[in-house]
């Protein structure tokens, strides 16, 4: 059995290596010379937007996924007139661009924070008379990792942050001044089973994810599969998908939404009894999905930028060094790390330290 992917980057990578054990091969496609999940995939060099690419794809692989949200509509809807696809273009369509997915949201009756559609300046500066300031003005498609994100704090920032977008479409959200981010991964496979990882608790900084906790028995978690089911069931999803949320006193608003497996569930490869990226795997071959509950507590550190001595990281008991084979950039992911400690306190502490 064959699974190609869109995409050839460490989720691609993660993706195969969580297949290997289970059979099956993989493909990617990717426009990339450096794509990491080269080393462990058939690649096929070139761009999304190349249709004898595309069509090589669906002819080889037996199935085809995506690691991300930035791929064009265009290259799923047409591999999906030649192979099944999963996540359905449905989600895709939906889940990356802002002011759909925010709209979808609110008529599922799921709160977010309050927004606006803007097309151009004077819509911009209405829509901050009503929504208020701070704000934050982002690219309605693409940007990722903070990218495409502007903080409005004054009326002087209206002007020089659109001008910025270069007449890109956009949306405007309103502030949210909340407690803490949390995020929930879940799993729905095309035989319309379901499952549900504990909740990850989310720092981020300069709009990239810095840290994940798993949350045990948290009181959120309910909530959260509650909101995750609507969604999962509006979009007839299949694979792993990943919520974030605000919470704000005893309720959470969704931040977004991402159609694949997530950053805030790599905790998952030793965290949890079935990784995130296995479960996706079964969900799209209609495999019984395994046991999301923990082994233990679990946190993720991402490795942004630079790589560190292995031996450095791996001194500490209980701990995992994920390298994926990038070589290190400014603001780049270029690996993580997975602490686990029965006791929280004990784990919390060693987070500090590699932190």
């Amino acid at each position: 059995m064959k699974i190609g992917i869109l995409g050839g980057g460490q989720l691609a990578r993660m993706l195969a290596l969580a297949g290997y054990p289970l059979g099956l091969e993989f493909i990617v496609l990717c426009p990339s010379t450096e794509a990491c999940a080269a080393p462990v995939s058939e690649h096929l060099l070139a761009g999304f937007d190349d249709n004898e690419a595309l069509k090589q794809l669906a002819d080889k692989a037996d199935v085809i996924t995506y690691e991300f949200e930035n791929v064009p509509a265009e290259a799923v809807e047409f591999l999906s007139q030649h192979n099944t696809v999963y996540p359905p273009p449905l989600a895709l369509a939906t889940g990356r661009d802002r002011l759909k997915e925010k709209t979808l949201f609110n008529k599922l009756g799921i709160n977010t924070a309050s927004f606006a559609d803007i097309t151009d300046l004077p819509s911009l500066q209405q829509a901050v008379n009503k929504i208020g300031l701070p704000a934050i003005l982002k690219t309605r498609t693409e940007g990722y990792d903070g990218k495409g994100q502007f903080v409005l704090r004054s009326p002087q920032d209206i002007e020089p942050a659109w001008q910025s977008l270069n007449g890109v479409t956009a949306i405007l959200e309103g502030f949210v001044n909340f407690e803490r981010e949390v995020s929930i991964i879940a799993v729905r496979s095309c035989t319309g089973e379901m499952a549900f990882y504990p909740l990850s608790e989310n720092v981020h900084r300069g709009g990239i994810l810095r840290l994940s906790n798993s949350l045990a028995n948290d009181p959120m978690q309910s909530k959260a599969e509650t909101y995750a089911t609507q969604l999962l069931e509006h979009l007839d999803y299949v694979g792993v998908l990943a919520i974030e949320f605000f919470q704000k006193d005893n309720e959470l608003l969704v931040n977004e939404y991402a159609p694949r497996v997530h950053n805030s569930g790599h905790w998952t490869i030793e965290g949890a009894h079935t990784s995130q990226f296995e479960n996706h795997l079964r969900a799209i071959l209609g495999l019984p999905l395994g046991s999301t509950a923990l082994n233990s507590n679990a946190a993720m550190i991402n490795l942004i930028g630079e790589i560190p001595e292995s031996a450095d990281i791996l001194k500490y008991p209980d701990t995992h060094l994920h390298l994926y084979g990038k070589s290190p950039r400014e603001g780049r992911k270029v690996g993580h790390i997975t602490l686990l400690d029965n006791d929280k306190d004990s784990l919390l502490e060693r987070v500090k330290l590699l932190s």
